[in-house]
């Protein structure tokens, strides 16, 4: 942990100073936004060699029915510090909320919960192990990331009948027979106006877009895999965090002078796994991997979760990796539904170099200037960023 550390806190420095260099500042904007912006730019190229047991702050907001199987997930985990967790939220919530976890600690309530929980867990390690699905390397250790579309659900007749079908008042079938009779241009008509004038990405259809269904399979590295499973609006699995499907160094932290020392930590993490998991550790070796290393996940959801999903991730102030997920994940559902993705208006296609975050600074300064009800720059050295 200390020699990735300390690998990240010397790096960052030169990678700061090549995005500087790289990306000049523009006609009116402030030193103090294009200073941190350098700096994000900085801390994204460098991320991926912090190792997955870095420290984070983490806030959940649910009802008491979410709390007591979190909890009691976490009381069946193999690892002891997810159990203390558990120990720790439950604890909390017997003093906030009594009732609504009452049964986890009842020995054939909670208690028969958690010997499922971990009896489900060991039967589908036990048959993954028994078919060889364990561990497979990835097709391309040094490559990008990976989205393959494996299952599609719905077609445009269903989503039209959906879209129309709370404002109808016949039913649905009667609508399909009624959307049968309309020619090219009527259809597309129809789908246009219900679909709206979005003008921002935040106004998105209606519930009729849940008609269709996406599943993905995609492999990329695990820092953009946990930007992605943070969305509340999807079903997301995921297999065990490890070094065998690679971790590739992406060509602007050679052009910035860092692929070196990326590498080097890359080396570092792998090495700490192998001789953890060589000792039969391999829950504790996930700590030691660094957050470039690739994991490989499934993405199921509907069209109107994909479009929120796609939209925002795919945005301009969003780290490469993610974007570069989004867009795949749109390109495949332009091939199954080009309507779907055209109506995704608010997608960036774009892929040059460029200062992810320059528009959340110049925007984040201005309402600081606002805020203090002044024209003058911040602090040299200011930042929230980290």
């Amino acid at each position: 942990m200390d020699g990735g550390f300390g690998i990240y806190a010397a790096a960052l420095p030169g990678g700061q100073a090549w995005a500087v260099g790289e990306f000049a500042g523009a006609d009116g904007e402030s030193e103090a936004a294009h200073a941190r912006a350098c700096q994000a730019k900085a801390l994204d190229l460098l991320r991926g060699l912090l190792p997955a047991a870095s420290l984070s702050h983490m806030g959940i907001f649910a009802t008491g029915q979410t709390y007591e199987q979190l909890v009691l997930h976490l009381l069946a985990h193999p690892l002891p510090e997810a159990r203390q967790y558990g120990r720790m939220i439950l604890d909390t919530l017997q003093q906030v909320m009594p009732s609504f976890v009452s049964r986890v600690e009842r020995p054939d309530r909670g208690g028969e919960w958690i010997t499922f929980l971990e009896e489900r867990e060991a039967a589908g390690r036990r048959w993954a192990a028994r078919l060889g699905l364990d561990r497979e390397p990835g097709e391309d250790p040094d490559g990008g990331p990976s989205v393959r579309l494996l299952h599609v659900d719905g077609d445009e007749d269903a989503l039209l009948a959906s879209l129309l079908f709370e404002a109808a008042g016949a039913p649905e079938e009667v609508t399909r027979t009624r959307l049968a009779a309309l020619s090219g241009d009527e259809r597309r008509e129809l789908l246009t106006d219900l679909m709206g004038d979005r003008r921002n990405r935040r106004h998105r259809p209606g519930r009729g877009l849940e008609a269709l269904r996406y599943r993905f399979e995609i492999v990329s590295d695990y820092g953009a895999f946990r930007d992605l499973q943070r969305h509340r609006m999807l079903t997301v699995q995921w297999q065990r965090l490890g070094p065998h499907l690679g971790a590739g160094v992406p060509g602007e932290r050679a052009a910035a002078g860092v692929a070196g020392d990326y590498q080097r930590a890359l080396d570092i993490s792998g090495r700490e796994w192998e001789r953890l998991a060589g000792d039969g550790r391999e829950g504790e070796a996930l700590y030691a991997l660094c957050l470039g290393y690739r994991i490989r996940y499934v993405l199921d959801l509907n069209a109107r979760e994909a479009m929120q999903l796609i939209e925002l991730r795919s945005g301009r102030e969003g780290h490469p990796t993610y974007r570069a997920v989004a867009q795949a994940m749109h390109e495949s559902i332009e091939n199954v539904h080009p309507a779907v993705a055209n109506a995704m208006v608010h997608l960036d296609t774009t892929d040059e170099p460029r200062l992810e975050r320059m528009l959340s600074e110049i925007r984040t300064h201005k309402k600081k200037l606002a805020g203090a009800g002044t024209s003058s720059p911040a602090p040299p050295g200011f930042s929230e960023l980290g």
